[in-house]
C-alpha cells in the first residue's frame, strides 16, 4: 500500500516517464539477452502502477483506460516487452472483472492493489491442448499451452483449458502462478519482443477450485464482457503506437547528431537533405494519423466501460470498428517508420551495438498476433455492407 500511497504524488503518466528513463539505460542490452526483466518488473512493482486500473475503493489507483494504456505507450517507446506484460496485467484484472462474479474479482482486485501482484497469461483459445475433468467440487486442468506473456514471475494467472464433458466448452480461471502442477518452461526466443517470457507453459493434474473459475457471466457472454478482446486489441494498438514514436525519436536524435547529407545533396548538413526531409514528412503524417485514431478509440473504451451491463450490442461493435481501423493504421504506419529508419539515419546506425532493429524486430513479432486480413475484412463488411463486427476473442 506504501508504493500506491506514494504514486499518488505523481500522476501515472510522471511515474511512467521516470520508469522508461530508467529502463532505456539498457533496453537495448537486454533485448539481446532476452529472459525475464526481474529488476524492472520489481520496479513497476514499488511502482504501485500494478494497481493502476483498479478502482479506490479496492485500493488501487481508479485509473480510466485512457490513463493505462497511455502508460502502455509510453514504456513502449523505450521497451516494448515491458509495456505488453503491463498492459497484459490490466488485461488480465479485465478479464476477472468482465468475466466473473463481483464476490470473485472484488478479493482479487483488494489482493492484487496490496500485495503489488503481477498477472500472467496462459489463456491463448486457439490452443486447444489443455483439457479439463470434473471432479465433485473442483475441476483438474492438464496439458499445454504457448504464448504465455507474463507468466513468469507473476503472482496469478489467467489460464483456459477446454472441458472434456461437454464438446470442448472453453473454460477460464484464474488461479496462483506456483499452484503445484504448474511448469513455466521459459523456452521463449523469438526474434523480438525478447523480454515478454511469452513461451509455454504446461499443465500437469493442476487442480481448480469452482470459485476460481470464471463462469458468470462468462466468457463472451454478454456485450460487457465482450468488452475484453478490444481491450486487449487496443492495448497493442497503443503499444504499436508507442513503439513507432519511440523508432521516429531515436532516429530524430540520430540524425540531428550523427547522418551525414549524401553528396549529391549538395548541402552542409543532413537536416537539409531534401529527400530525409520528405521521409520525416512521412513519419509525421503517419504517426499523427495514429494518434488521433488511437485516442479516439481509448475513449470509446472508457464510455463503454462506463457503461457496464447497460452496454448495448450496436454499441460495443462501433467501438470494434474503431479498435479495429486504429490497429490497422498503427500496424502499418509503424512497420514502414521502423523499417524506413535507416534511410534517414544511414549506413553507421546500423553498428550492432545500437539495436535500432529491434523496434521492427518488436512490432513485425507483435502485429503477427493476429492477421491484419482479417481487420480488414470486417472493416471491408462494415464500410460495404453495415456490418458489425462479430465477437470473438480476437475481435
Amino acid at each position: 500500500m506504501t508504493a500506491i500511497l506514494s504514486s499518488k504524488l505523481q500522476s501515472p503518466l510522471q511515474i511512467a516517464q521516470r520508469l522508461a528513463a530508467d529502463f532505456a539505460k539498457n533496453a537495448a542490452e537486454r533485448d539481446q539477452r532476452g529472459g525475464t526483466p526481474k529488476a524492472e518488473r520489481d520496479a513497476i512493482r514499488r511502482s504501485g502502477l500494478l494497481a493502476l486500473l483498479i478502482p479506490e475503493q479496492y485500493g488501487g489507483l481508479g485509473a480510466s483506460w485512457s490513463e493505462t494504456l497511455a502508460v502502455v505507450r509510453e514504456l513502449a517507446k523505450v521497451d516494448s516487452s515491458i509495456a505488453h506484460v503491463f498492459g497484459f496485467q490490466h488485461l488480465m484484472l479485465a478479464t476477472v472483472r468482465l468475466f466473473s462474479r463481483p464476490d470473485q474479482w472484488q478479493p482479487w482486485f483488494e489482493l492484487t492493489a496490496r500485495n503489488n501482484w503481477f498477472w500472467g497469461n496462459a489463456l491463448n483459445p486457439l490452443d486447444t491442448r489443455t483439457l479439463s475433468k470434473k471432479y465433485a467440487g473442483w475441476r483438474e486442468f492438464s496439458g499445454r499451452k504457448s504464448f504465455c506473456s507474463g507468466s513468469a514471475d507473476s503472482e496469478m494467472l489467467i489460464a483456459s483449458a477446454l472441458d472434456e464433458s461437454t464438446q470442448g466448452k472453453l473454460l477460464i480461471a484464474a488461479i496462483p502462478s506456483g499452484r503445484t502442477g504448474i511448469t513455466l518452461h521459459g523456452d521463449w526466443d523469438n526474434i523480438g519482443q525478447r523480454q515478454t517470457d511469452s513461451g509455454s507453459a504446461t499443465f500437469e493434474r493442476v487442480r481448480v477450485e469452482e470459485n476460481e473459475l470464471l463462469l458468470d457471466p462468462g466468457p463472451l457472454s454478454t456485450p460487457f464482457a465482450c468488452l475484453r478482446p478490444l481491450i486487449a486489441q487496443l492495448t497493442f494498438v497503443n503499444m504499436f503506437l508507442g513503439i513507432a514514436e519511440g523508432a521516429f525519436a531515436e532516429a530524430r536524435q540520430y540524425t540531428l547528431k550523427e547522418t551525414r547529407p549524401w553528396f549529391k545533396a549538395k548541402v552542409q548538413s543532413a537536416t537539409e537533405d531534401p529527400y530525409i526531409l520528405a521521409h520525416y514528412g512521412e513519419f509525421w503524417v503517419g504517426l499523427e494519423s495514429v494518434r488521433l485514431l488511437t485516442e479516439r478509440a481509448n475513449a470509446l473504451l472508457d464510455d463503454a466501460w462506463r457503461k457496464e451491463e447497460r452496454l448495448t450490442a450496436e454499441q460495443r461493435g462501433e467501438l470494434a470498428v474503431a479498435v479495429a481501423t486504429a490497429k490497422v493504421a498503427a500496424s502499418r504506419v509503424g512497420l514502414e517508420l521502423t523499417s524506413k529508419l535507416f534511410e534517414v539515419t544511414g549506413a553507421r546506425a546500423t553498428h550492432a551495438a545500437l539495436r535500432l532493429d529491434r523496434y521492427w524486430r518488436n512490432l513485425r513479432t507483435q502485429t503477427l498476433h493476429d492477421p491484419l486480413d482479417y481487420k480488414l475484412h470486417e472493416l471491408g463488411d462494415w464500410a460495404l455492407n453495415g456490418q458489425l463486427p462479430t465477437p470473438s476473442f480476437y475481435s
